[in-house]
């Protein structure tokens, strides 16, 4: 999840860019003083303000709709992680903390060295990021020719009765090749750093905080989103700390797509990008609606739909007032609103709002749990 920068619409600076100041594939600056002013052409920013709109919408959709099925899981490695409001509350105090420290390591220490871990460290997590969010397809694709071997991975500590697991990962031949295919792309974004191993990397990394961060209610919700509304605004329009990070950090924390991609193809340079935290934390909230959906048993998806036409709609509205005034948005400014507001007034055109704030869900565990208790026990008898 990518708390440390919530991120904002960034623009490549403007639309003209001088050769002192260009950014970098590797969202650095570059001093090149013997490169031409840049000029972004309406194709090209048309095309990368496109294609970051619907790489957002990607992890949404789908990241929602395996939420689903991971909030019913009893499967430990598949197990969604819970978030209170006390969690929602504390977010974006921890959220505000990170992100000015990295601010203040990236001003003391070298850039190249914190970098170089931090592409380590993102190395480890993106493969197995994305070897979780590959399994699926794998098992639709994997040839029923080939014998699918299982295998467990199992730590322990002490001996006897006092054994005590410390891992227990099972996993079988379709989850190596995920893990083979998965290791491939993260050697080519340790040692080239393109940009669509990075949104390969980002795609999967919101793609699997929609489907394992739950909240467990609306009101949670309203919550984290209104804290990181304040949170996102202080940071973008009060200081330069989200705009330094964001470009001095390497690492796939956003996604990217260059303006200039028609002029020079795969090797262009000149980037517009998007945080992932403009698209996990309304993702979640996007993800919830959809579980309250179900819950209704009534077949229909009019508040996972309605919230996220208004994502489509709040984030369009960043890119035109970051376009318009050349200036990075906190694109939580615009989406929080959308997001909250156009459920909400559903909800009370349909007579439906007190059951929505009602509706809490139940961890896997905390069920489990409710189901051995003394209590359930004797209901049953």
């Amino acid at each position: 999840m990518a708390e440390v920068e919530q991120g904002s619409v960034l623009p490549s600076e403007a639309p003209i860019l001088d050769a002192l100041n260009a950014t970098d594939s590797n969202g650095t600056d570059a001093v090149n003083a013997t490169a031409a002013k840049f000029v972004a052409t309406p194709e090209g920013t048309a095309l990368a303000y496109g294609s970051l709109v619907f790489m957002a919408l990607l992890p949404i959709f789908f990241g929602a709709l395996r939420s689903v099925t991971c909030s019913k899981s009893k499967n430990s490695s598949d197990m969604p992680e819970t978030i209170t409001s006390r969690d929602a509350a504390r977010f974006p105090i921890i959220a505000s903390c990170t992100l000015f420290g990295l601010y203040l390591f990236f001003k003391v220490f070298s850039q190249e060295y914190i970098n170089l871990l931090l592409s380590v460290y993102f190395f480890v997590l993106g493969i197995l990021a994305l070897s979780h969010t590959m399994s699926p397809l794998m098992s639709r694709v994997f040839p029923s020719s080939l014998p699918n071997k299982q295998y467990q991975l199992l730590f322990t500590q002490g001996s006897g009765d006092s054994k005590e697991e410390i891992v227990n990962y099972e996993f079988d031949t379709k989850d190596l090749v995920c893990l083979l295919i998965s290791s491939v792309v993260g050697v080519w974004y340790l040692l080239k750093k393109h940009w669509i191993a990075n949104n390969l990397f980002g795609l999967a990394f919101a793609l699997n905080g929609v489907e394992l961060l739950h909240l467990n209610n609306v009101s949670t919700g309203c919550i984290l989103l209104g804290g990181l509304f304040v949170y996102d605004v202080f940071w973008v329009f009060g200081t330069n700390v989200m705009v330094t990070v964001a470009r001095s950090f390497e690492a796939p924390i956003k996604l990217v797509f260059p303006q200039d991609l028609l002029e020079k193809g795969l090797e262009a340079s000149n980037f517009a990008m998007l945080g992932l935290g403009d698209i996990v934390i309304p993702g979640i909230f996007i993800a919830l609606l959809l579980r309250f959906d179900v819950s209704l048993k009534k077949n229909s998806r009019t508040y996972f739909y309605s919230s996220f036409l208004a994502y489509i709609f709040g984030l369009g509205l960043t890119i035109f007032v970051m376009h318009t005034f050349k200036h990075a948005q906190p694109a939580l400014l615009y989406l929080v609103p959308a997001c909250v507001g156009f459920p909400v007034i559903v909800a009370l055109f349909k007579g439906e709002l007190t059951e929505m704030f009602r509706y809490e869900e139940v961890s896997p565990e905390a069920m489990e749990s409710k189901e051995d208790s003394p209590e359930s026990d004797k209901k049953d008898q």
